[in-house]
């Protein structure tokens, strides 16, 4: 019977590279269950260091840290441009575009730049344990989606310990993952919380995910753009001035998007033998 066993196991094995190479569904959710794997493993890791200074945003330095190795099992580059725009120390709230759950990984990759910031987060993300507890150790901002009231309350309350302690706060306006080529339309939330902090928007733009496909299970490499934008000053706007600081961020986050999705679209594109 071990033997039988063995021989299954040793069959298994062989088989894993061919498939990877050969099955693009089998390389699609072999990519994810990695991905989430190491970041599941990691965060049961960091809990015992993270217990000593609970809700400290600093976290995820340590966190990143260990975790930035998954981008390379994947397949994932990433580059990153307007460095010095986030590591200037200033509370800000930075908006980014939202296309996957691969984004974190791109995080990963500035959080040490950044050093001091923080993300706003649907509630459910807690309970997703060991995840959920070690981004509540590393003081990100959960909020309930469905109540309103309570999600601003919530981020009010978070403001003020951002502009005190000079940290930056990360929101997908978008709201929910799209990746279908575009940016799409924001919610007000986050630049309300600009405006009543009377702080920075800082943008944020992730060039397309040509690369990953959802609907046909493809997850091939990849390189990224990461472009971090001149802020945006909140200084003397009212409420009323919330929807245009929306559409002026978001015109500018798309003229990127643009353009640095062509550039990564026309670097994959395989050169001419013969010109």
């Amino acid at each position: 019977m071990s033997s039988l066993f063995e021989l299954f196991v040793v069959t298994l094995i062989l088989a894993l590279p061919f498939l990877y190479e050969t099955n693009k569904v089998f390389r699609y959710y072999l990519k994810f269950f990695v991905y989430y794997g190491v970041v599941l493993v990691n965060s049961l890791l960091v809990l015992p260091i993270m217990a000593w200074r609970p809700q400290d945003v600093k976290n995820l330095i340590l966190a990143s840290s260990m975790c930035r190795f998954i981008s390379g099992l994947v397949g994932l580059k990433w580059e990153l441009r307007g460095q010095d725009l986030l590591e200037k120390q200033q509370a800000c709230v930075i908006v980014a575009n939202h296309q996957s759950s691969l984004d974190i990984l791109g995080m990963f990759e500035m959080w040490p730049v950044m050093e001091k910031c923080t993300v706003v987060a649907k509630k459910e993300l807690f309970y997703a344990w060991p995840f959920g507890l070690a981004a509540w150790l590393c003081g990100l901002i959960f909020i309930d989606r469905l109540n309103t009231d309570q999600a601003r309350q919530t981020i009010n309350k978070a403001t003020l310990n951002l502009k005190e302690k000079q940290i930056k706060m990360w929101v997908f306006p978008e709201g929910t993952r799209h990746n279908t080529g575009t940016i799409m339309p924001f919610k007000k939330g986050a630049f309300h919380v600009a405006i009543m902090g009377q702080i920075p928007v800082l943008p944020v733009v992730f060039s397309s995910y040509y690369f990953l496909n959802s609907e046909t299970k493809e997850f091939n490499p990849g390189r990224i753009i990461v472009t971090a934008l001149p802020p945006i000053s909140t200084k003397s706007l009212t409420p009323q001035d919330v929807e245009s600081l929306m559409n002026r961020t978001r015109e500018c986050m798309l003229d990127v998007f643009d353009k640095t999705s062509a550039e990564v679209l026309t670097s994959t594109l395989p050169t001419p033998m013969y010109q």
